[in-house]
């Protein structure tokens, strides 16, 4: 089962649940349409590294609304409480 959603300051927003792992397909489906209908110009979209989060039509699709994409550091001890 896997969870996605985003993470707004005072809210989650977009939450989409599957009963499968995630996988490059689905990912690209919600970000079409879930993900994206919840976007606004200039909202900020920050990922992991996960492969499917790379794609380069995932990358278009999220900056065809006007977000920005960040992607966090390959390893990020700092971000993470418990290294």
């Amino acid at each position: 089962m896997t969870f996605l959603a985003a993470l707004r300051h005072d809210r989650i927003d977009a939450p989409w649940f599957i009963e499968v792992p995630i996988d490059g397909v689905s990912f690209r489906t919600y970000v079409e349409k879930v993900l994206l209908p919840a976007r606004q110009p200039g909202d900020i979209v920050v990922l992991d590294n996960l492969g499917s989060h790379r794609s380069k039509v995932v990358r278009q699709l999220i900056r065809s609304v006007g977000a920005k994409l960040f992607f966090l550091p390959k390893y990020s001890p700092h971000l993470n409480p418990i290294e």
